[in-house]
């Protein structure tokens, strides 16, 4: 059965069931080394960003990873690294891995995704938004990865979702229930107190607490343009990293990893694929 079409009810009850079969599966594998986070950051990369904006995009958020409270933060538990992996979204069906599941466990690590960051090249996009979709993306991702104590999904946007499905129903239908989702909207590049750019920030920042972040803590941070988001990421990575863990299970192996994944696409047909 397809996500869109079983009830919100049912969606939950089954999303937890796969949750749950996560966790217990997880109970097997003590001897293996701790996951501290798993923080995925997907980037808005559609049609209202430009080639320049998408450079400072990419490089924004390599800075923020090099900031040096950012990495003091990053390997404070040196037995318990935290996870990154980063995609680009744009309309529905665009979502591009940029940086697949690594543990940022030393400087080298770090400089390694830095390096991957600021020499990645833009491929074309759709132009539409599709918050949604990358919402449901990054529930594969999760299952995909390693099973941390604390689970993150960082949404940039500078725009409102305009595509299929919408954000409400995928969170809704319980799929990223253990994640907290926070957001990073990206308003105009000056802020002087102009009162119609001061509301298109207010307007952006109201739709994301209304339809994208969820969970405990769950915030929405602002970068003024995209000469801003470098600061505004560091703010929000040292407000997540800094964040006390949520319990502290290991990490799935790949064949639990598989596991899950045949759940989820049994229950959803197929969703974060």
């Amino acid at each position: 059965m397809s996500l869109a079409r079983t009830r919100p009810g049912t969606r939950a009850f089954c999303a937890a069931l796969i949750w749950a079969a996560v966790g217990l599966s997880s109970l097997a594998t003590q001897g293996q080394a701790a996951c501290r986070q798993a923080l995925v950051i997907a980037l808005d990369v559609s049609g209202s960003v430009d080639e320049a904006e998408y450079v400072l995009q990419l490089a924004g958020l390599a800075t923020a990873l090099e900031n040096p409270a950012v990495q003091e933060a990053l390997f404070a538990m040196p037995d318990a690294p935290v996870w990154l992996f980063v995609f680009e979204w744009s309309s529905g069906r665009y979502q591009r891995d940029i940086v697949d599941w690594t543990a940022l466990a030393s400087a080298a690590d770090l400089a390694r995704v830095s390096a991957q960051l600021r020499l990645w090249r833009r491929a074309p996009a759709p132009e539409s938004t599709g918050i949604g979709a990358a919402l449901q993306y990054a529930a594969g991702v999760f299952t995909r990865g390693p099973f941390c104590w604390r689970n993150t999904l960082d949404v940039s946007g500078d725009g409102k979702n305009n595509d299929w499905p919408v954000p409400r129903d995928v969170l809704e239908s319980g799929i990223l229930e253990p994640v907290t989702i926070n957001g990073l909207i990206i308003g105009q590049e000056l802020f002087r107190g102009d009162d119609e750019r001061a509301a298109s920030v207010a307007e952006l920042s109201a739709y994301y607490s209304a339809n994208v972040i969820r969970g405990p803590g769950a915030f929405v941070e602002v970068a003024l343009g995209y000469e801003d988001y470098a600061n505004a990421m560091t703010r929000k990575l040292l407000r997540e990293l800094n964040a006390p863990p949520m319990g502290a299970l290991p990490p799935q192996t790949a064949p639990q990893r598989r596991a899950v994944m045949g759940l989820r696409r049994a229950a959803f047909g197929g969703a974060g694929q």
